[in-house]
């Protein structure tokens, strides 16, 4: 099984580690929800923020750049608030005549796609963090203990489990096509740009009908060991005082980061 496709968990004998998955639940909405809340052009905050960050990163002996070179994924999607830099409030920059269309980017608009920009960077960092820290069973059982609904939790532990059988099968299918094209060396393997799009329409129905079947057997298989409608985990989580410790303290520091972004 392909485990290392999805899941990020990354086992240190840290304290971040050891905290109480509830707990590091909670924290990390609550930082997302501290860098939503914060104005446009906070950059003293987001400093404060991200500063944060990195020492959470050093006490999960992670490094510091462990989350920073894996949150750029995040780019893409932020990007596609640049629509945001021609907002009407502001100043104008610039005129940009594009036939039937006139873009006029404002200094207000830049601050805010920055700030959105910066924003997502942030809070997909503390999101990395936290499943690099915590095992998913563990995650599963923290929003069942936080009083998620159970339908939820229980589509998300089944798609979590379910993906891992689709990757296997997909590589199954891959090393099968693989083994069926061999050729002259020198020479490219496989047809026409027609015959493999014919091949990856049933590489997918085979994939399909394949996934279907072992998910079922698996299924009964889970049904046979007790499964009851959620996953089980060996951690006992009871909160400790170091737990408790930690919440005490760390809604403070969240508040603190609001007083500098709110404060002009």
């Amino acid at each position: 099984m392909h485990i290392h496709a999805f899941d990020q968990f990354r086992a240190h004998a840290s304290a971040l580690h050891r905290l109480d998955p509830r707990v590091k639940v909670l924290l990390t909405v609550g930082y997302i929800l501290s860098n939503a809340l914060l104005p446009d052009g906070s950059w003293l905050a987001f400093a404060a923020a991200w500063l944060l960050l990195l020492w959470s990163n050093e006490r999960a002996h992670l490094g510091l750049g462990y989350t920073f070179k894996r949150s750029f994924v995040a780019f893409p999607f932020a990007i596609a608030a640049i629509s945001a830099i021609f907002s009407p409030s502001g100043n104008s920059l610039a005129e940009w005549n594009l036939g039937f269309v006139t873009l006029v980017p404002t200094d207000f608009g830049v601050v805010r796609f920055f700030s959105i920009l910066v924003r997502s960077w942030l809070s997909v960092q503390m999101a990395i963090l936290l499943v690099t820290t915590t095992q998913f069973p563990d995650l599963i059982h923290a929003f069942e203990h936080l009083k998620a609904p159970r339908t939820l939790t229980t589509i998300i532990a089944f798609l979590y489990r379910y993906l891992f059988v689709l990757t296997d099968e997909a590589y199954r299918l891959m090393r099968a096509r693989e083994a069926r094209s061999a050729g002259l060396p020198g020479f490219k393997r496989g047809g026409s740009l027609f015959w493999r799009a014919k091949i990856t329409g049933e590489m997918a129905g085979q994939l399909f009908l394949r996934s279907y079947e072992r998910s079922d057997r698996i299924y009964n298989a889970m049904l046979a060991r007790g499964y009851t409608g959620h996953i089980r985990t060996l951690n006992p989580h009871t909160m400790q005082h170091s737990d408790w410790l930690t919440l005490f303290f760390s809604i403070p520091v969240l508040l603190l980061i609001q007083l500098i972004g709110w404060y002009r």
